[in-house]
């Protein structure tokens, strides 16, 4: 027997998948599956459209994937399997950040970014734990003014007084939503919020390290709102980028795509060259330092990894 379904859960050895009939059943995949996916750590992910089938002694076993619409993917800690899959099949990616306990790099904030934008995914960004920064409105400011610049909705969030939790409940009452972001940035608790009636555990802050512990374990896929989903993953290090040419990195920051057209040379790489009309926005202070900070720290990571 055969039944197509979705995946909602993923342990890396086992798959919950919402199958057509209404009935979550856990599956393996077949090994010529692992094959397929020889590129990628996790060649099935939370967000693909599988079809499933029974064996002889009962057990379900995924053995067809759909073509995924998009993905979010990251290089791999494993670097002889190069990449990484988070998610396929998403309609949105929220990237939760923090400026204070944890803070998040700007860095990191910026790669995600830039891989929604190569693989076509609307972003947003929330601020999270907003109660906490009263006495940081000029740190706010920049952070809105840094990203809004270049072109992103930023949401203040709050699990304490409620700020922006109804904005983030509008925005995901229908399709499918990816919430990712570093340890300890609230992304366990901000699913609780939008559906009570889950029971997510959610940790402290390290006091040693001021650094997020990690509570969810394996990327899931909730029910909220009437047509909405949303996947929580674990907390996320880093996020190193791949399958980006170099030569088009840039296209990826929405406003340097804005300026590009004004520099001399057609072929600008925004780094050194007379004229570049994203290197003067930087010294006037129309980009973010920041930004273009993130852009040559990524130029030069893809070097070493090409060396």
């Amino acid at each position: 027997m055969k039944m197509r379904g979705l995946v909602i859960r993923s342990t890396g050895s086992w798959y919950t998948v919402a199958c057509e009939d209404g009935v979550q059943r856990e599956c393996r995949i077949r090994g010529k599956l692992r094959l397929r996916g020889v590129r990628s750590t996790n060649p099935v992910v939370v967000g693909d459209n599988v079809c499933a089938e029974q064996d002889e002694r009962g057990e379900w076993n995924i053995c067809d994937i759909a073509p995924r619409r998009n993905y979010i993917i990251r290089r791999a800690s494993n670097l002889s399997k190069e990449s990484h899959i988070i998610a396929a099949n998403i309609d949105r990616a929220m990237i939760v950040a923090t400026i204070a306990e944890p803070v998040t790099a700007p860095e990191f904030i910026d790669r995600m970014l830039v891989t929604c934008e190569a693989y076509k995914v609307p972003a947003t960004l929330l601020l999270a734990k907003s109660d906490l920064l009263a006495d940081r409105a000029d740190e706010v400011a920049a952070f809105h003014r840094t990203y809004e610049d270049a072109g992103y909705e930023v949401i203040d969030l709050s699990a304490i007084d409620g700020r922006g939790v109804e904005r983030v409940r509008q925005q995901t009452a229908s399709g499918i939503t990816l919430l990712s972001g570093n340890s300890g940035v609230g992304k366990s608790t901000l699913v609780g919020l939008l559906n009570p009636a889950l029971d997510i555990r959610t940790g402290a802050i390290s006091e040693s390290t001021g650094k997020g512990r990690h509570t969810t374990t394996f990327s899931t896929m909730y029910p909220v709102g009437s047509e909405g989903y949303i996947i929580d993953t674990p907390g996320i290090k880093g996020f190193g980028l791949i399958d980006i040419d170099d030569k088009e990195l840039w296209h990826y920051f929405p406003e340097m795509m804005r300026l590009a057209p004004d520099c001399r040379f057609y072929n600008c790489t925004h780094t050194h060259e007379p004229h570049c009309a994203v290197i003067r926005a930087v010294e006037s202070g129309e980009m973010a330092y920041s930004r273009y900070e993130s852009y040559l720290k990524i130029l030069d990571e893809d070097e070493k990894y090409r060396k």
